[in-house]
């Protein structure tokens, strides 16, 4: 029996602990930073199946499987929560007010236990690193302290899949190159004399600044990049004032940049500062940008996509789709800035009724996509040669 197959019957033999594992985490979501209860659980189920997990000086933990070898074949699960009221009306919804895993961590976190568990069974020929990474929904992700840490050391490719419910279950997808987009927050503080109304022009305008700014700048920028990157700025909170007839002394606008292009990424910081001088100074104003460095694209390796489209197709031959490119940010990008590897979109639509989005209370996964994401995964183990496989596939 081979060793895809030996994580197929594995699977079979625990499916009903490991939805068990899935509807627990579910539960008992924590924020960044804060996965205290999920670190011990995910340790706990590791230790139980005979393995030795490592733990993160703060949260989180990675596990080793095979032979200590000096280069090994990672992959990555996700295991923080975001501040998202669950509203689904699943039996095993949240516990915690105001938090929930709206977007799929749950799902990728027992995908890697499973993986991790089943692998324990089986005689590797190679290490294997499997992640659990804390902080993935902050700025500017937790990878990079995994990064430090240490987690990434002698892992030579590494692997992950998201959860999206645009795709039915069963369906993969993949895409070569960028998959994702980088993403920074920017917030603008603004600050004047402050003054009454009637006299506008005694004072200098704060309101009418902010409002410069929220209108102009997105223009200005689509002028000076190159419209093919995609790049888009949309502001989503202003804060200013208290009173109709007074013209307030502060104000602030924050929003975010994304870019498709790693590039330009590069170059929008000091791009913004300019452009923002140029609208702010007619005013009379004064302003402070605080700019914040997110994430860059996650640029999936062609030789990683490749032999991870070929091993969805071992597992379904018809799985295997065209991932468009996100305008979501991911940190499993900070991975692929050290070691070569892939993420894949995991179909988790149950292929009739609504399709729900990511990071909403209401979304609903089939949980069938953990049997795929585990299958995959064990495929992507038993193919990997150190990532040398025929690029053609795609």
């Amino acid at each position: 029996m081979g060793l895809a197959a030996q994580v197929d019957a594995w699977l079979t033999a625990h499916r009903e602990q490991v939805i068990g594992w899935r509807r627990h985490l579910h539960s008992h979501p924590e924020l960044s930073h804060n996965e205290i209860d999920t670190t011990q659980f995910i340790a706990g189920v590791l230790t139980e199946h005979g393995l030795e997990p490592h733990m993160f000086p703060e949260t989180g933990l990675y596990v080793d499987l095979g032979p200590e070898d000096d280069e090994r074949l990672g992959f990555r699960a996700d295991i923080d929560a975001l501040r998202v009221e669950e509203v689904s009306g699943l039996p095993f919804a949240s516990r915690t007010p105001g938090i929930s895993h709206s977007c799929g961590h749950d799902i990728h976190t027992t995908i890697c236990l499973a993986l991790a568990c089943a692998l324990a069974e089986v005689d590797l020929p190679f290490g294997v690193r499997i992640i659990f990474q804390p902080a993935e929904e902050v700025m500017d992700g937790g990878a990079r302290d995994v990064i430090e840490w240490g987690g990434l050391q002698g892992v030579s490719c590494i692997y992950a899949v998201h959860a999206e419910p645009k795709l039915r279950v069963g369906q993969i997808g993949v895409r070569t190159g960028a998959i994702t987009s980088a993403a920074d927050v920017l917030r603008i503080d603004v600050t004047g004399p402050g003054g009454h109304t009637s006299r506008p022009h005694l004072t200098s305008d704060v309101v009418y600044t902010l409002g410069s700014l929220v209108t102009q700048l997105p223009g200005l920028l689509s002028r000076r990049v190159d419209p093919r990157t995609g790049t888009v700025l949309v502001f989503g909170q202003i804060e200013a004032g208290f009173a109709a007839n007074a013209v307030p002394k502060t104000g602030r606008i924050s929003g975010t940049i994304r870019t498709q292009d790693i590039g330009t990424w590069r170059t929008l910081e000091p791009l913004m500062r300019e452009l923002i001088d140029a609208v702010v100074a007619p005013t009379g104003c004064e302003y402070e940008l605080s700019y914040t460095r997110g994430v860059p694209p996650v640029m999936n390796d062609d030789v990683a996509t490749a032999a991870l489209a070929g091993a969805a197709q071992s597992v379904d031959p018809h799985a295997v789709v065209q991932a468009p490119q996100s305008s979501g940010g991911e940190d499993f990008s900070w991975y692929l800035e050290h070691v070569p590897g892939s993420m894949a979109r995991l179909g988790c639509w149950q292929g009739s009724g609504p399709k729900f989005d990511l990071h909403r209370g209401d979304i609903v996964v089939d949980e069938r996509c953990i049997d795929v994401g585990v299958r995959l995964f064990g495929s992507v183990v038993e193919r990997y040669d150190g990532g040398l496989v025929d690029t053609s596939t795609l």
